[in-house]
């Protein structure tokens, strides 16, 4: 497949092949949705955590005598029926929500998503991507060049870039990340994946190998 490559200027200064192995594949939309909920589950964080009776401060004392008062038989006033007791069924921090999916069909899926770019023209691939210094405005500049409607953008770096990485952070609905580091469901978060040429090489030795 053969597509257009520009340069931070916006302008087209030649083309290149993609493999097509990586870049042309057929979809199947089942496997990319298995794969991506798993990730989003992998991803996700316990933090609802409500105490039970045994985790409840207090409640060890018998609050009055078995028999004798009249009143209904109580062993702890930690007790779910109790305001200020455990809870009972409520959410716990040893909830485990992992899937899991195989190597060999989290690859696939990453193809089929680089896959649906290329074929959308939501794909955009640079010469080169380089800023002499450390400024948001420059690269919010860069942006503002390529031939892309409005939209979320996702920058695959050939290796970590301190600078770039630093000042994409201040812009919104944009991110990099490390061409290694690339998977399905990030490459479907964003609208348009934004990289430089020499990315598809790393991409290719990545991933095609394993």
């Amino acid at each position: 497949m053969k597509v257009t490559v520009y340069n931070q200027e916006g302008k087209e200064v030649g083309t290149t092949l993609l493999p097509k192995e990586i870049f042309d594949i057929k979809v199947n939309p089942d496997l990319v949705h298995q794969v991506v909920v798993s990730q989003m589950a992998n991803r996700r964080k316990v933090i609802a955590h409500a105490k039970g009776r045994s985790e409840v401060r207090g409640g060890g004392r018998k609050p009055w005598r078995q028999k004798g008062t009249g009143r209904a038989r109580v062993g702890s006033i930690r007790s779910p029926l109790w305001r200020g007791g455990g809870v009972t069924f409520g959410p716990t921090k040893e909830r485990v929500f992992k899937k899991k999916i195989n190597k060999k069909m989290r690859k696939i899926a990453f193809f089929m998503a680089l896959s649906t770019k290329a074929k959308n023209n939501l794909l955009l691939i640079l010469d080169k991507l380089s800023l002499p210094e450390a400024k948001t405005k420059l690269m919010t500049k860069i942006l503002g060049k390529l031939p892309f409607k409005k939209g979320s953008c996702l920058i695959a770096l050939p290796r970590a870039d301190k600078t770039i990485i630093r000042v994409t952070r201040n812009i919104p609905n944009a991110q990099t990340i490390e061409a290694r580091n690339l998977n399905a469901l990030d490459l479907l978060s964003f609208k348009y994946l934004i990289m430089p040429k020499e990315t598809i090489k790393v991409i290719k030795e990545t991933f095609l190998k394993k």
